[in-house]
Order: structure tokens, then sequence, then C-alpha cells
């Protein structure tokens, strides 16, 4: 049975993910932007998406682009979660998990490091 959890608590738990980022990681952090979102439309159980073009692969001709979205879907999470300890953690994973892709960090390499 999923976890009961209003928006406004699953977005203080975004908030306290993102602010165990450590420091020089998060001001590296350049025009990204983290949402929490019900569901992605085209695969419900996804955790969380980063779109965007990730600091690696960005060159002299990056600019004037829409900021990279960093989207955390809280129904899919609440879904395979059994208390609010899982949702944490839970969250935490995967905040770290789609910032690094912002990072440039494939999946292979993030399952190899234990945030898959």
């Amino acid at each position: 049975m999923p976890v009961e959890m209003t928006r406004q608590r699953f977005e203080e738990l975004v908030g306290e993910a993102l602010d165990l980022i450590p420091p020089e990681f998060a001001t590296a952090m350049d025009n990204v932007v983290v949402l929490v979102e019900d569901r992605n439309p085209e695969e419900p159980s996804l955790l969380g998406l980063y779109q965007g073009i990730a600091l690696t692969s960005r060159t002299t001709e990056y600019g004037g682009v829409l900021p990279d979205r960093i989207s955390i879907y809280r129904e899919a999470i609440l879904d395979i979660c059994h208390d609010e300890d899982d949702v944490v953690e839970e969250i935490v994973v995967t905040v770290v998990h789609e910032i690094a892709h912002h990072f440039g960090i494939d999946d292979d390499k993030l399952h190899e490091l234990g945030w898959g």
C-alpha cells in the first residue's frame, strides 16, 4: 500500500535532500531547476528524470537556453515506499541520481556507485 503524504511535506523532503548536496556541487550546478511533479505521463513508474544538457556536454555555444529540469515524481515514489523513512531515503537517492546526470554521470556509473 502506498504511503500517504501531502504535496507540501513531499516538497519539504525534496528540499531537505537538496540541502544534503555538498556546497561545492551545489554551487557548480548551473541553469537547472528541480520540480516536484505527480507522475511522468509517458512512464508512470519513473521516480525522477533529468532533462537538459549535462555540464560535461556544454560547449562555448551553450547559452540563452531554458534551464535544465530535474523532475521528482511524487506519486511514483510514494507507490514504492512503506513508510516516511522509506520516502526520505528514496527521495535522497532519486535527487542525487538526477543531479549526477546534470554533472554528466550516466546510469551505469550510478548503479556501480550504489545510486541506481
